[in-house]
This record gives structure tokens, C-alpha cells and sequence, in this order.
């Protein structure tokens, strides 16, 4: 119980720092709508890491003079597709997943043992009886039993539809002209800020003519949408149920 004790302080001094901040942002929030972020270049941001992934041999580049085709031309004419760092291009979030399960256990188990003693040496009588209670028989000294039956039913029924549309930046081109995007999106409706992000690598021949892409052609994508404000706080527990919740899942 004292080892609990010391964990449970331990936890909460740890959380009380980690979320004086984020709280004293809260408060300072009260009464106006939040502040959106500014621009900025993603390269810039701390905790930036360029995307590194496997690459093919580079082949090696042959020029032919007067030729009007250039090794490695993915297209005869130039088109206005995003295609190099800085540019910019459209992607569609059509989202509608639905998944449900379903899975039931059972299992049951029933022992029992028995044990005597009729014959020792001729101890099973007088002897047992000075030590045993009156009544005792040697031909049943032990018998133990047991019964277990366990009896377990889960379900999943998820249901989840996302339609957006956001612009991202190119921020990198890898070796094989592979594209890693970048976009991050702020709206903000009286006193709630929604939040969209989305990160990845696309192949520049899955943009449309028309500069976009759906989202199921991004490797690695990585998509968030959530938000701050008035409304999310109140959906939140406080902090202290979350730290029991930590603490005491159970």
C-alpha cells in the first residue's frame, strides 16, 4: 500500500508539471476565442527530421545532343503539377471507415481429489485417532474439489466518415522523385480553433492534372484533425480523473 502511495505522488508531481503549462494556457484563454498559429516553414520548426527511406541505384544519365527528350523525363511537355520543394497541391480526405466485431469465450473446469489413508503399518487406527478429531476415517483423510467457469463477450462497432480538402507544401524531394508533403490547416469558428494536419510521401505520377491527390495514394501518411477550445475542454475529463485513470485503469 505504501509502494502505491509513493506512485501515486510520484505520477501526480510529474503531471502537475507537465500540465501547469498546457492549464495556464486554458486560463489565459477564458473569455476570448484561441490564438492561431502563425506561418512558418516546416524546415524551420524544432524537431524537424528529413524523411529518409530506402532508395533505387541512380542510373546513370546520358545527354544526346538535339534531342528534344531528356533521360529520365517523366513527361514530354511541362505541366503546372506540384513537383518541386515549395510547390503546392490539393489533397482529398474522403474518409469512411467502418469496422465491427464481435467475439465470445467460454471456459469451464471442475477438480477434485481425494486422498486416505486405510492401512499403515497399523498407525491408520489408534495412533490417528489420538491426533485426528473423533470420528475421523483413515480411508478419507483429504478431499478437496474445485470449480472454475469463466464466461467472456466483447464487441467493436465503429463508424467513422471524414470529408476534407487541404492544401499542402512539397517540403522535400527524395533521390527517386518521390515527394514528402506537408500541410497544416487552422479554422476557427467563434470560440473553438479545428485543427488539420497531414504529412507523407507521394509518387509525382498520382497527382491529377487538376494538382491533387487522395489521400489513399500517400505513403505514410500521418492525419490529423482535432481541435482546441471552449467545447473540446468540456469534452475532456479533468486532469485529476485522467491521472486515476492512469494510476487505476481497473
Amino acid at each position: 500500500m505504501t509502494a502505491r502511495l509513493i506512485r501515486f505522488a510520484m505520477i501526480a508531481t510529474a503531471a502537475t508539471s507537465l500540465t501547469a503549462c498546457g492549464a495556464a494556457s486554458r486560463i489565459a484563454d477564458i473569455g476570448k476565442a484561441p490564438e492561431m498559429s502563425g506561418i512558418q516553414d516546416p524546415q524551420a520548426k524544432s524537431g524537424y527530421q528529413p524523411v529518409s527511406l530506402p532508395m533505387p541505384t541512380p542510373l546513370p544519365t546520358e545527354r544526346n545532343p538535339n534531342s528534344l527528350w531528356r533521360t529520365g523525363a517523366k513527361a514530354f511537355f511541362k505541366d503546372q503539377r506540384a513537383a518541386k520543394v515549395g510547390d503546392i497541391l490539393t489533397i482529398n480526405i474522403s474518409i469512411a471507415d467502418q469496422a465491427k466485431l464481435s467475439n465470445e469465450s467460454k471456459r469451464s473446469r471442475a477438480n477434485t481429489e481425494k486422498a486416505g489413508m486405510p492401512n499403515l503399518f497399523g498407525l491408520e487406527g489408534a495412533t490417528l485417532n489420538r491426533v485426528l478429531p473423533a470420528g475421523a476415517s483413515a480411508s478419507s483423510l483429504v478431499d478437496l474439489s474445485s470449480d472454475t467457469s469463466n464466461d467472456g463477450k466483447g464487441s467493436v462497432d465503429r463508424n467513422e466518415k471524414i470529408e476534407l480538402k487541404v492544401a499542402a507544401l512539397v517540403t522535400q524531394t527524395l533521390p527517386n522523385g518521390n515527394l514528402v508533403i506537408q500541410g497544416h490547416q487552422e479554422v476557427r469558428v467563434n470560440y473553438e480553433l479545428r485543427d488539420l494536419q497531414i504529412h507523407g510521401v507521394i509518387r509525382p505520377e498520382d497527382i491529377t492534372a487538376q494538382n491533387t491527390i487522395s489521400y489513399e495514394k500517400i505513403a505514410e501518411a500521418r492525419i490529423s484533425y482535432g481541435g482546441r477550445g471552449q467545447i473540446t475542454d468540456v469534452q475532456q475529463p479533468r486532469y485529476g480523473q485522467q491521472l486515476y485513470d492512469i494510476i487505476m485503469p481497473f
